[in-house]
């Protein structure tokens, strides 16, 4: 089976959410070893949550459209990507220039959040709509 082909049988939106989960995997590993090179972990919940929203959920998020590729035709799915990761993208580095102890980040954090947020009710939506 050629590779053209068996990138067929994985629905575009599991495709893409795997490859945003491993960009921003390798992003979540680089802010651990400049925290553990320079000692300062002050950061870390900039890093939990790059690692959680954008590695995990991600790839959780990408899995469930490649075992139900019902679910990912349509426009919902490819919305919830864009939706979700816009979000993570928006609210990490907020985060990790809040967690430094830059207060005036807080309102990004804030607003990104409530894009993940949008993010994760349009996933809902899409598990729990009759598409088979």
């Amino acid at each position: 089976m050629s590779v053209q082909r068996k990138n067929a049988l994985m629905p575009q939106v599991s495709q893409l959410f795997f490859k945003s989960a491993t960009i921003l995997f390798l992003l979540g590993i680089i802010m651990g070893l400049q925290m553990g090179i320079s000692g300062d972990h002050s950061a870390f919940p900039a890093h939990a949550h790059l690692n959680l929203l954008g590695w995990v959920s991600s790839a959780i998020f990408g899995t469930y459209y490649a075992l139900n590729p019902a679910k990912a035709a349509g426009r919902l799915p490819m919305l919830q990507f864009i939706v979700y990761t816009v979000g993570v993208v928006v609210m990490i580095p907020p985060l990790y220039f809040l967690s430094l102890g830059n207060a005036a980040m807080e309102p990004l954090v804030g607003i990104g959040s409530m894009i993940v947020f949008a993010g994760v009710l349009l996933f809902t939506a899409v598990v729990f709509s009759r598409q088979a």
